[in-house]
């Protein structure tokens, strides 16, 4: 049988719905919404299905429902009404919560069906910035507060680099022109976070770029190979943990003397170590960006 986690603390039902342990409290006593169960050691907890039922009471509840309203629909109807307000209004956040409820599950299977309705509807694109990003970013958060394992972000982010490298391969295939520009992707020595920019790799792709992506920990004097084939090159990088923030300027300095200077390259960077840098005062051959979709305009726009 498979194992997955039935049992939740107030504390990770606030963490996994946005929806604060006092006002789930109030919701219980007051509307009877939940029903905790108690260990053989008297400790509280929720059980799947009342996780399920606030995964739905918080998705009704931010579309416009009261939850004096909501507490009087049975479950069965709270799923379907759930359904039919996912149908006609914005289903974003309904997919996120089926997201994460696939991620605690361990339930590729559920993740394959989310993510196909949201394909009927949806280019991939849109997809990755509509429902994979606050759903990564809403995981980095559940991660720091031990309500998931790392198994839980290693599960989530393999099916997503699944589609990024599936859906690259096919922008590949249909490209009829091959733009002159060559972009360089690649993420520092330690540094293991690749989704960000997988998913810039599969835009320059897709608008018909050479885009070489390295992956992860790329020592930075093997980069000066790349300029033996191709001249002008745009190295981009994403900083999420890596280089140390106390080694970051000195990193950016160094790669502009040893990569950008001698080849009349650039580095565009993004991610939440730049923030700890003067961007001001950096080499005019780096960029820095806030967002990937603040990079992607400024590739759109080329």
């Amino acid at each position: 049988m498979n194992k997955i986690k039935n049992q939740f603390s107030i504390k990770d039902l606030e963490n996994l719905t946005g929806i604060k342990a006092h006002t789930i409290r109030i919701w219980e006593k007051r509307y009877n919404l939940l029903e905790p169960k108690r260990t053989d050691t008297n400790i509280r907890y929720y059980d799947l299905k009342n996780f399920k039922k606030l995964l739905n009471v918080s998705y009704l509840n931010s579309s416009g429902y009261k939850i004096s309203k909501i507490s009087n629909i049975s479950d069965e109807d709270i799923l379907q009404l759930v359904k039919e307000t996912a149908t006609k209004n914005d289903s974003d956040n309904y997919a996120v919560n089926a997201l994460k409820l696939a991620m605690l599950n361990f339930d590729q299977i559920q993740f394959y069906k989310v993510y196909d309705s949201l394909l009927e509807d949806k280019p991939f694109h849109k997809i990755f910035y509509d429902v994979f990003i606050p759903l990564l970013s809403n995981i980095g958060v559940l991660w720091q507060t031990d309500t998931i394992t790392p198994a839980h972000e290693h599960f989530i982010s393999s099916l997503i680099k699944q589609k990024i490298i599936l859906n690259t391969e096919k922008a590949a295939a249909n490209r009829n022109q091959e733009l002159q520009d060559t972009f360089v992707l690649f993420l520092p020595d330690n540094e293991i976070h690749e989704i960000g920019l997988m998913f810039i790799h599969y835009e320059l792709t897709q608008l018909g770029y050479q885009s070489i992506f390295l992956g992860p920990s790329v020592p930075m004097d093997n980069l000066t190979d790349l300029q033996n084939y191709y001249n002008n090159i745009t190295y981009i990088s994403y900083f999420t943990i890596k280089p140390d923030p106390e080694n970051l300027r000195s990193y950016l300095d160094t790669f502009h003397e040893v990569v950008l200077k001698p080849s009349q390259s650039k580095l565009w960077v993004l991610g939440q170590i730049i923030s700890e840098v003067d961007i001001n005062d950096l080499p005019k051959t780096i960029t820095t960006f806030k967002t990937i979709k603040s990079l992607s305009r400024t590739i759109t726009n080329a």
